[in-house]
Protein backbone atom coordinates (compact mmCIF):
# COMPACT_ATOMS: atom_id res chain seq x y z
CA UNK A 1 0.00 0.00 0.00
CA UNK A 2 1.35 3.39 -0.93
CA UNK A 3 1.52 6.35 1.42
CA UNK A 4 -1.18 8.12 -0.59
CA UNK A 5 -3.53 5.10 -0.45
CA UNK A 6 -3.02 4.95 3.31
CA UNK A 7 -3.88 8.66 3.51
CA UNK A 8 -7.16 8.07 1.65
CA UNK A 9 -8.14 5.16 3.91
CA UNK A 10 -7.50 7.25 7.04
CA UNK A 11 -9.28 10.28 5.59
CA UNK A 12 -12.37 8.25 4.73
CA UNK A 13 -12.48 6.73 8.22
CA UNK A 14 -12.07 10.16 9.85
CA UNK A 15 -14.76 11.72 7.66
CA UNK A 16 -17.20 8.90 8.40
CA UNK A 17 -16.59 9.23 12.15
CA UNK A 18 -16.66 13.01 12.43
CA UNK A 19 -18.89 14.36 9.68
CA UNK A 20 -22.56 14.03 8.90
CA UNK A 21 -23.14 14.05 5.14
CA UNK A 22 -24.04 15.91 3.05
CA UNK A 23 -21.67 18.51 4.45
CA UNK A 24 -19.55 21.46 3.37
CA UNK A 25 -15.91 20.51 2.87
CA UNK A 26 -12.90 22.77 2.43
CA UNK A 27 -10.29 21.64 -0.09
CA UNK A 28 -6.95 23.52 0.10
CA UNK A 29 -4.06 23.29 -2.33
CA UNK A 30 -0.87 25.02 -3.32
CA UNK A 31 0.09 24.87 -7.00
CA UNK A 32 2.90 26.32 -9.07
CA UNK A 33 1.88 29.67 -10.56
CA UNK A 34 0.82 28.40 -13.96
CA UNK A 35 -2.33 29.29 -15.86
CA UNK A 36 -2.47 25.72 -17.18
CA UNK A 37 -2.36 24.17 -13.70
CA UNK A 38 -4.87 26.69 -12.37
CA UNK A 39 -7.25 25.84 -15.24
CA UNK A 40 -6.82 22.09 -14.58
CA UNK A 41 -7.74 22.57 -10.94
CA UNK A 42 -10.70 24.83 -11.73
CA UNK A 43 -12.09 22.21 -14.14
CA UNK A 44 -12.10 19.59 -11.38
CA UNK A 45 -14.28 21.86 -9.23
CA UNK A 46 -16.51 23.00 -12.07
CA UNK A 47 -19.81 22.06 -10.46
CA UNK A 48 -22.52 24.04 -8.77
CA UNK A 49 -22.11 25.73 -5.45
CA UNK A 50 -18.31 25.72 -5.31
CA UNK A 51 -16.82 28.83 -3.68
CA UNK A 52 -13.28 29.13 -5.06
CA UNK A 53 -10.63 31.47 -3.68
CA UNK A 54 -7.15 31.92 -5.12
CA UNK A 55 -4.22 33.95 -3.87
CA UNK A 56 -0.68 34.25 -5.21
CA UNK A 57 2.24 33.70 -2.84
CA UNK A 58 4.44 36.62 -1.82
CA UNK A 59 7.07 35.59 -4.34
CA UNK A 60 4.52 34.89 -7.06
CA UNK A 61 5.87 31.37 -7.64
CA UNK A 62 2.81 29.62 -6.22
CA UNK A 63 -0.94 30.01 -5.94
CA UNK A 64 -3.03 29.13 -2.91
CA UNK A 65 -6.30 27.55 -4.08
CA UNK A 66 -9.19 26.79 -1.72
CA UNK A 67 -12.65 25.47 -2.47
CA UNK A 68 -15.61 25.30 -0.11
CA UNK A 69 -18.24 22.98 -1.48
CA UNK A 70 -21.11 20.81 -0.26
CA UNK A 71 -20.13 17.16 -0.66
CA UNK A 72 -22.64 14.30 -0.51
CA UNK A 73 -20.28 11.63 0.90
CA UNK A 74 -16.66 10.82 1.79
CA UNK A 75 -16.19 8.77 -1.37
CA UNK A 76 -16.68 11.82 -3.59
CA UNK A 77 -14.16 13.78 -1.50
CA UNK A 78 -11.56 11.06 -2.01
CA UNK A 79 -12.40 10.75 -5.71
CA UNK A 80 -11.87 14.51 -6.05
CA UNK A 81 -8.49 14.34 -4.29
CA UNK A 82 -7.43 11.55 -6.65
CA UNK A 83 -8.29 13.76 -9.63
CA UNK A 84 -6.22 16.62 -8.22
CA UNK A 85 -3.26 14.26 -7.65
CA UNK A 86 -2.89 14.13 -11.45
CA UNK A 87 -1.78 17.80 -11.52
CA UNK A 88 2.01 17.97 -11.47
CA UNK A 89 3.44 19.93 -8.56
CA UNK A 90 0.20 20.19 -6.56
CA UNK A 91 0.34 20.10 -2.76
CA UNK A 92 -2.82 19.13 -0.86
CA UNK A 93 -3.20 20.75 2.54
Amino acid sequence: MTEREDFYIKLKKTLEETTEFPSKYLFKFIIPNSEEKLNQLQLIFNFGGAVINTRPSKTGKFISFSVLIKMPNPELIIETYKKTDQIEGIISL
